[in-house]
């Protein structure tokens, strides 16, 4: 469980450090929605 735990904080670091901010993090999170919602209104 320790492991898990660790690999899983490593890697929210290293996302929250290659976004640089919080709006690049915003931005990404906004980018991966729209693509998203834009793959499920394909899907219809």
């Amino acid at each position: 469980m320790r492991k898990i735990v660790g690999v899983a904080l490593l890697t929210t670091i290293f996302m929250v450090s290659a976004c640089n901010t919080v709006e690049g993090m915003g931005k990404d999170v906004s980018s991966a929605g729209d693509t998203v919602a834009g793959t499920a209104n394909d899907a219809k």
